[in-house]
């Protein structure tokens, strides 16, 4: 018994430690706008925006933020097949995110591509996942489910 509660203790520090480290990177990163972003080309910063287009062309899916192309000041971009992203990219437009990332200039304009779905964080959601998994009703049970297989489908 005395053993159970030492390791209980242990791994509740642990975690612990792990959250405030991973909250300590992210604290050290700048968050910035927009706008901002060119001033930041080859740097890992927070960029914040509202997500005003969502494209899903064949082989990648590019978010605007803040206004729509051609005048998007922002683009995230997630290469299909290179990502761990899954979900309905979709249900992101209208919603205010932070993308974590080295800012890279792609055409003269700013951007960030999304290599996992910690990167992304959705502005008053605390679970990406469940924000992003397409609901189907049963219809035996009415209730929701991923798939049939209890895997997200791969939207990309």
């Amino acid at each position: 018994m005395k053993t159970i509660f030492v390791t209980l203790v242990a791994a509740m520090i642990a975690t612990q430690s792990f959250a405030a480290d991973t909250k300590a990177a992210d604290d050290s990163l700048k968050k910035i706008s927009t706008y901002e972003a060119t001033n930041y080309y080859d740097q890992e910063v927070i960029v914040t925006g509202k997500v005003t287009q969502v494209t899903i062309r064949q082989k990648v899916t590019f978010l605007n933020l803040d206004k729509s192309y051609p005048n998007s000041p922002f683009t995230v971009v997630i290469f299909h097949g290179h990502s761990s992203f899954f979900g309905d990219a979709n249900a992101l437009k209208g919603k205010n995110i932070e993308i974590k990332g080295t800012i890279k200039n792609y055409n003269d304009k700013p951007e960030i591509a999304l290599d996992n779905t910690n990167q992304l964080t959705v502005v008053g959601v605390t679970n990406l996942d469940l924000f992003l998994k397409p609901q189907h009703k049963s219809s035996s049970t009415n209730t929701t489910s991923a798939t049939p297989s209890g895997k997200l489908p791969d939207i990309m």
